[in-house]
């Protein structure tokens, strides 16, 4: 009788490797972000988007949207931290079936696949 392997169902899910192969960050960019706060860097983002639109942020409902912004970059930290998805979901407290809920909430299979052509 063999012994089988555990099926791994997140399979080296990294997110830096996913945005270094879109071409989005490099080494370079990783340390400087490493070397600042996750507030700092959210702080940063806002300010970015803000120029982009000659700082007319007005309507955008952003302190309400914080929440789901945030629980989106936990999950796909947890995706990326775990050896499945079961683990992702202990991690973060989550029944399985909420956790799968989820991701399909915020299209996370979408993001992690890595077979998807560029557009």
């Amino acid at each position: 009788m063999s012994v089988q392997s555990k099926k791994i169902t997140t399979k080296s899910k990294s997110i830096i490797k996913i945005l270094k192969d879109q071409n989005k960050i490099n080494d370079q960019l990783l340390v400087s972000l490493n070397s600042i706060s996750l507030e700092d860097l959210i702080a940063v983002k806002l300010e970015l988007a803000a120029n982009n639109i000659n700082n007319r942020l007005y309507g955008f409902d952003i302190w309400r949207a914080l929440p789901s912004v945030v629980q989106e970059a936990t999950l796909k930290f947890a995706i990326s931290a775990t050896k499945s998805k079961k683990d992702a979901s202990r991690f973060l407290g989550l029944t399985y079936l909420e956790f799968l809920n989820i991701c399909k909430k915020y299209q996370i299979n979408r993001f992690f696949d890595t077979d998807k052509k560029e557009s």
